[in-house]
């Protein structure tokens, strides 16, 4: 076989994926409480697990931080497909969006710190599926006429973003959060 072919990767075992999942779980529960900055150690104890099994699944603070996001944003994308056979389809836009301001308040740092160091195709795919997955509700609401027309999904990201970068660091900040994305959503309903 020469050198440079591809060998494909193991199977995890089960315990390890288990061991995997309990981390990035921990991870983002902690990130959450405590911003981007959270202690591995804590990360690790909470997981139940020790602090090696956290390095041999995540050699770097940046890959544990990775896969948090790529944890976050799947979620997302599953909120979006399911949402996409709701009944009402601006309600379904709306609901999305309150889960994106949700996420982006609970990553408390962790955008800036991907950005730090971090691989840049990471976030470009991100990107790209989080603003696919929310263009295909802003059709639906679009072809409902339940949205202004001149509206774009990365403008309701943008600011969906802009208001979540200006409640994170509140004590309160989810529901502040949440009550400015409210103000927001009424003046991207159709008129």
């Amino acid at each position: 076989m020469p050198e440079d072919a591809a060998v494909p990767p193991r199977r995890m075992r089960a315990d390890a994926r288990r061991n995997v999942d309990r981390i990035v779980s921990a991870a983002g529960i902690l990130i959450a409480e405590h911003g981007a900055d959270a202690s591995l150690e804590e990360i690790a104890r909470r997981a139940g697990v020790g602090s090696a099994t956290l390095h041999r699944h995540f050699p770097s603070r940046q890959a544990l931080l990775e896969a948090v996001f790529k944890d976050r944003v799947a979620a997302l994308c599953a909120k979006a497909d399911d949402l996409l056979t709701a009944l009402d389809p601006g309600e379904a836009l709306f609901t999305w969006l309150r889960a994106v301001g949700a996420h982006a308040v609970a990553n408390r740092g962790l955008g800036a710190s991907l950005m730090r160091g971090g691989d840049p195709a990471v976030g470009s795919t991100c990107h790209d599926v989080i603003i696919n997955a929310g263009d295909a509700l802003l059709a639906r609401a679009r072809a409902a006429d339940t949205v202004r027309p001149e509206i774009a999904i990365v403008h309701l990201l943008k600011l969906v973003s802009a208001i979540s970068l200006a409640t994170e660091e509140e004590l309160n900040g989810p529901a502040e959060a949440d009550r400015l994305l409210a103000i927001a959503i009424d003046g991207v309903r159709a008129r």
